[in-house]
């Protein structure tokens, strides 16, 4: 029996009360580091051009994306502890790090949870397509998910002025950066690598974690486990535990994915390994 095959007749998938309430937990410490890295990571940014290291500034945006996608992956499932005011900025000040729509991740990135691999799922859409594809669908993706959702909340204006306002970012941005090119080009840089970094999202967030998805919960997407590659991109690796347990914490996926461990095995789920 092939590993997929096993994986269709699974066993029950166990409970968080099974694997660990502890699982859930984010404590003061663990939220203010979340909500602190993208900023801490844009500071790094500056020094960086303070210092002439302009070498440096593609490989810090990198780590400025990795920190982004982590801690809106997070407050999109309310796992960080925050209130609804709190998440609404959170939501905001996160995606204009940016030059990205925090609601418009939020109100995607939940039906894609709810809905895959069904249709109606503008986010899982690329996971459908070929790899090429999914390239060339990375400059006008997150514009389309943008205006999926503003057509989502039709009947939410104060959601539609938060999305209006995240749309103004980049154009911001870019303008700022054209009147400052005097004083520094380094701003005008940022929103370039912004801009052009999101157009990986298709390919590395959507069709590669879901690459030739089956129709199981277990099949769906994939896991990738390692060292050096997890904790490079805060463990967000952890593509399948997270679609089965969307309410743990990016911090928690990897005790998460130990304690699955076991009933990964008896479901004959394929575990990749990277370095």
């Amino acid at each position: 029996m092939t590993a997929t095959a096993q994986a269709s007749t699974n066993p029950r998938l166990p409970t968080l009360d099974e694997l660990g309430a502890d699982l859930l937990v984010t404590t003061p410490s663990q939220r203010r580091i979340a909500l602190a890295r993208p900023f801490i990571s844009v500071g790094i940014y500056a020094l960086a051009v303070a210092l002439g290291l302009w070498w440096l500034t593609p490989l810090i945006v990198f780590l400025i994306f990795v920190a982004v996608v982590t801690v809106t992956h997070d407050v999109v499932h309310s796992t960080l502890g925050l209130n609804r005011r709190q998440t609404d900025w959170a939501l905001f000040f996160t995606g204009a790090v940016l030059l990205e729509s925090g609601h418009a991740y939020r109100t995607t990135h939940l039906q894609h949870h709810k809905v895959f691999p069904g249709e109606n799922d503008p986010e899982g859409y690329p996971a459908k397509i070929s790899i090429l594809g999914a390239i060339f669908y990375g400059p006008v993706f997150l514009a389309r998910l943008w205006w999926w959702a503003y057509q989502r909340q039709a009947r939410r204006p104060r959601q539609r002025i938060w999305l209006v306002v995240e749309a103004l970012m980049p154009w911001l941005a870019i303008v700022l950066g054209v009147l400052l090119w005097r004083v520094t080009p380094y701003i005008l840089l940022y929103a370039a690598l912004a801009i052009v970094g999101s157009w990986v999202y298709p390919l590395l967030t959507v069709h590669l974690p879901h690459r030739k998805y089956g129709d199981t919960p277990l099949t769906q997407t994939h896991t990738l486990r390692g060292h050096l590659i997890p904790a490079l991109f805060l463990e967000l690796t952890y593509h399948l535990e997270h679609h089965l347990y969307p309410q743990v914490p990016s911090h928690h996926l990897k005790q998460l994915a130990q304690r699955l461990d076991p009933f990964f095995d008896r479901a004959g789920v394929k575990r990749r390994r990277v370095p």
